[in-house]
């Protein structure tokens, strides 16, 4: 059985930077679920499948096995027992997840290859309901947040360090919506779960946020 620690938050809490540095630090295997949608994508096209043709896309989930594990420090994706790392970045493959995604059948196939992860490695997934939904019997569950206005200064700060004209106040308006959005949504909503422990980052270095982690593991 494996070790499983499961963090939820909000948009711009720096769930997948802190899942990464815990998962280093403690040697468990970050769970990258777009790099699972992609590993599924290139299934797809293997098959020779369109993006919408939906029905075949379906049916051809039933014979898709991904898996993540580490070599040397670095993370490799398998595909039925093949690695397919170097192609994940490829263009039609990004397409294709892109579309796939949000195919219910799809998801649902993804959920099922996580959990199976989680029953055999120690993982750290992120999102918005690794906790409630994904991993309901993590063995430690974080719900990482900040105050708005610390999500939307980062974000800010991020995007000008890239070069990219931005605006503060748009970024922390569409922060709030998008709370509002995954609060609200009738599948999987954003809520802590009941036995998560809270960890307010705003206050906080990122090397504080993983040591308060780290501490909450065995």
């Amino acid at each position: 059985m494996g070790y499983n620690v499961a963090i939820d938050g909000p948009a711009g809490a720096g769930k997948s930077t802190i899942a990464k540095l815990v998962a280093k630090e403690k040697g468990y295997v970050y769970v990258d679920t777009g790099a699972m949608y992609r590993g599924l994508a290139i299934h797809f096209l293997d098959q020779g499948i369109l993006p919408n043709e939906t029905e075949k896309v379906v049916k051809a989930c039933e014979s898709a096995d991904v898996t993540i594990c580490y070599e040397d420090g670095l993370q490799q994706v398998y595909l039925n027992g093949q690695n397919i790392t170097a192609r994940l970045r490829d263009e039609a493959v990004g397409n294709m997840a892109s579309v796939t995604s949000a195919i219910p059948e799809v998801r649902a196939k993804l959920l099922e290859l996580q959990k199976g992860l989680a029953r055999t490695q120690n993982v750290i997934m992120d999102g918005r309901d690794i906790g409630t939904c994904v991993l309901p019997d993590a063995d430690v569950k974080v719900f990482l947040t900040a105050s708005v206005e610390t999500r939307a200064k980062r974000r800010y700060d991020e995007l000008r360090e890239k070069g990219a004209a931005c605006d503060l106040a748009e970024i922390e308006r569409d922060i709030k919506e998008r709370d509002e959005r995954d609060e609200n949504r009738e599948i999987s909503p954003l809520r802590q779960a009941e036995d998560a422990v809270l960890l307010d980052s705003s206050d906080m270095t990122i090397d504080e946020v993983v040591a308060a982690i780290v501490k909450l593991c065995r």
